[in-house]
């Protein structure tokens, strides 16, 4: 084999497995309700995050989030493209202090929810591969961070 044809071998090889990569990942949408009583804006966010479990609820959730992106509206629509997992678990946090940088745990006195089908109990939201995936999540003060 000549190195013309070598390298186009290698070529096609990336190709495909890229392709074949893109194939598992997918898109989500999440339309996010907070209905509780403090304001949102830019300093007093609610934040959307993608878990791969639905052990965030424990005290030993372990892993950190998949991903977290942040609304500065009450109703808003988040996307997070390319998810590699699947089922995730979503849940949102509202920050009343305006101060929360989203990379520790959230401050006490955050109202917290997650998407569910039952009552307390997380519900895998199963994506399919190379389409985009769309839920709506309400939450409001009745759950907070203690």
């Amino acid at each position: 084999m000549d190195r013309r044809n070598f390298l186009f071998s290698g070529a096609v090889f990336v190709s495909a497995l890229t392709a074949r990569a893109q194939d598992k990942s997918a898109n989500l949408e999440v339309q996010v309700s907070y209905t509780g009583s403090g304001p949102v804006d830019e300093s007093h966010k609610v934040y959307v995050v993608l878990w791969d479990n639905p052990n965030f609820v424990t005290e030993e959730a372990g892993a950190p989030p998949i991903d977290l992106k942040g609304v500065s509206s009450k109703s808003a629509s988040v996307q997070f493209d390319d998810v590699q997992t699947n089922p995730v678990y979503v849940s949102m946090v509202y920050d009343p202090s305006g101060k929360w940088d989203a990379a520790s745990p959230p401050p006490s006195g955050s109202s917290l929810g997650f998407y569910a089908k039952e009552p307390g109990k997380p519900a895998p939201v199963k994506l399919d591969a190379g389409k985009t995936t769309k839920i709506a999540a309400t939450f409001d003060d009745s759950f907070k961070m203690k």
